[in-house]
């Protein structure tokens, strides 16, 4: 119950700091609309259906954009001398690592569900009949995103070339997550759509296994 009080009370900041100023998830937005809309104009001429590339270049343009957005997770802490504090409020650290962790799963969701109609519109592709499906894979594959990248964001705030370092980290290790997630969203978005339990148990599996490491090794990860 501490855990779960203290996780609603982080999330409740980090979710009304980001709210505030919008940076992060304009930043994001605008970044995956970009790349959402260069691609369509350069894939349509190069194919002559680019709606059967466009899943994967939809998860590549969230993965690429989602080292945007978790860049500055614990930076703030770490420039205003927070963290400390922080753990000292906390009886868990875990608490810190799940309210950040769930506000990042939360801005992947907006920042996916507002770039849906443009995708689709881009692409030709209609979502609106698998749209329950749609958001399981996002969910998931948010997920596996949110708690690999928020884990490696604690260890890159402490580097140098911390710009440099999480993106170099974090893409080979999402590789499993953006071969799942494009698969299972041509699945959904073929001719006979389908909701393919193999690549959703891979993402289970994925989501799973770096929760249960950030849990066990969490407290490691926030010493200085």
């Amino acid at each position: 119950m501490r855990l779960l009080a203290n996780t609603t009370a982080l999330l409740g900041k980090e979710l009304q700091t980001e709210f505030r100023s919008r940076e992060l998830l304009i930043t994001t937005m605008f970044f995956v609309l970009t790349v959402i809309a260069l691609f369509s104009i350069t894939f349509d001429a190069a194919v002559s259906d680019p709606k059967n590339v466009g899943p994967g270049l939809l998860w590549l343009a969230i993965l690429f954009s989602s080292s945007l957005m978790l860049q500055p997770c614990f930076l703030k802490e770490r420039t205003n001398d927070t963290l400390s504090a922080l753990r000292l409020s906390v009886g868990d650290p875990f608490a810190i690592f799940l309210a950040k962790l769930v506000a990042n799963v939360c801005l992947l969701l907006i920042t996916e569900l507002l770039a849906l109609p443009i995708f689709a519109v881009f692409f030709n592709v209609k979502i609106m009949r698998v749209f329950p499906q749609l958001m399981l894979v996002f969910l998931l594959g948010s997920i596996g995103i949110a708690v690999t990248g928020t884990a490696l964001s604690a260890i890159s705030s402490q580097a140098r070339m911390r710009e440099l370092l999480l993106p170099m980290l974090l893409l080979p290790l999402l590789v499993p997550i953006l071969l799942a997630s494009t698969e299972a969203t041509v699945a959904l978005l073929g001719e006979n759509p389908a909701l393919r339990l193999d690549w959703m148990a891979i993402l289970a599996a994925f989501d799973l296994v770096f929760l249960t490491a950030l849990w066990l090794f969490g407290e490691y990860l926030l010493e200085e």
